[in-house]
């Protein structure tokens, strides 16, 4: 059965090209060392929740929007040897030495999670 990494983030408005960009220089290093599938996506309707929602959940600020991405892989096994590979991959190492990043890391979250149903 397939794995999932699955993340959300804030990501201000003014940085969503640089956040592209990134997002799809990565996903192409992902894929080239054997994930099956990336996906990012952009709130389009998401609102606060009373209790709970993408909105709460990463503390939004006026002037960000909520970014929901997940890489699709064979198994666990294949997700931890393919990040594994990633992790080593010049290009991912340079994308996070030394610039900024488009978007608040301390305020991201994630998780690898097992498949339970699919269609």
């Amino acid at each position: 059965m397939a794995y999932v990494d699955g993340f959300v983030l804030p990501v201000p408005t003014r940085n969503l090209d640089a956040y592209r960009r990134m997002a799809r220089r990565a996903a192409r290093i992902w894929r080239e060392h054997g994930a099956l599938e990336v996906r990012e996506c952009v709130a389009d309707d998401v609102k606060p929740g009373k209790l709970t929602s993408f909105p709460q959940s990463v503390k939004l600020k006026r002037g960000e929007t909520v970014v929901f991405s997940w890489i699709v892989y064979r198994s666990r096994r294949h997700r931890d040897m393919v990040l594994a590979k990633v992790m080593q991959d010049p290009r991912i190492k340079r994308m996070m030495e030394g610039k900024p990043m488009p978007f608040d890391g301390r305020r991201m979250f994630f998780g690898g999670f097992k498949v339970l149903v699919a269609l």
